[in-house]
């Protein structure tokens, strides 16, 4: 099939296939599979121009509502976490849009930054992933209650122990990640996610589904900028990553609770380790 915006060439069943298993893998760490599908795009497909990137964000929208979806009815979503990520990056995703779009076509220095970041919140999981208290995987009726939110803390309850942090510090680190979230196309979890659970402490079965649904709603926001400024997605290539994305995520999310969080942060430490490093790697070729 071709596709004339992007220009790509490929069997129909070839992008939703792909953007399943990546939705699978990557949305019980609370992460959508964006940062995944991008250079797939851009290195498989030969998808390289900046519509790439609202072409992501089209992903997102489609498929995480699979895994929040699951995340509220199981009662694992903390909602005070989810908005503060919502309103920290919105702004940040429309100012990184505008860069994305007039002066950064190419943006390798941002690129290397993001390596570097990543590289630490990668190595920070990887070694968290070993403590003895991660080994066990969640009871099937864990659930988030006791929310409690204030200016200066908000926290909750999970499987008896209580969790609280700053809101000002997720804020601003949210803020970040939208910039950046606009400039590449993602929504931001790949960042957002393995900061919540090495520099915050919370858990993954708690930090999945807020993730999820802060990259949902700076991604409606993303495609919402794109368009207006002119960056205009491949809407058919994206609604089929997205399809492939959405069983994916439900299935990822149904998947969690049935995992060890040792296993959940291994596998995203993986992940966000080997985003680092070919970023780094792309910087000095």
């Amino acid at each position: 099939m071709h596709f004339p915006v992007s220009g790509v060439d490929c069997p129909i069943w070839l992008p939703p296939a792909v953007a399943f298993f990546v939705a699978l893998v990557a949305t019980p760490a609370g992460v959508s599979g964006a940062f995944l599908l991008l250079p797939f795009q851009m290195s498989v497909l030969g998808f390289v121009s900046p519509a790439v990137t609202p072409t992501n964000l089209i992903y997102n929208v489609v498929s995480v509502p699979g895994g929040v979806g699951k995340y509220i009815k199981d009662r694992r979503m903390v909602w005070p976490i989810a908005w503060v990520i919502a309103v920290g990056t919105l702004p940040g995703i429309f100012v990184g849009s505008i860069v994305r779009i007039r002066y950064l076509p190419d943006p390798r220095y941002c690129k290397a930054f993001v390596g570097c970041v990543l590289l630490y919140l990668g190595a920070r999981l990887l070694n968290d992933a070993f403590h003895p208290r991660l080994a066990a995987r969640v009871s099937d009726h864990a659930v988030v209650k006791g929310i409690f939110v204030s200016a200066k803390r908000m926290g909750f309850e999970f499987e008896g122990r209580t969790y609280s942090f700053k809101p000002a510090t997720l804020a601003a680190v949210s803020l970040v990640v939208g910039v950046i979230g606009g400039i590449y196309g993602v929504g931001g979890g790949a960042m957002i996610a393995p900061f919540a659970m090495t520099v915050l402490d919370l858990p993954a079965y708690t930090v999945a589904g807020a993730a999820l649904l802060g990259t949902l709603v700076t991604s409606v926001a993303g495609v919402g900028f794109f368009e207006v400024l002119g960056g205009s997605p491949d809407w058919v290539l994206g609604l089929l990553f997205g399809v492939g994305g959405l069983a994916g995520s439900y299935c990822g999310a149904r998947l969690q609770k049935h995992v060890p969080e040792r296993f959940i942060r291994l596998l995203l430490g993986l992940l966000v380790t080997g985003l680092a490093l070919r970023y780094v790697i792309q910087f000095f070729l």
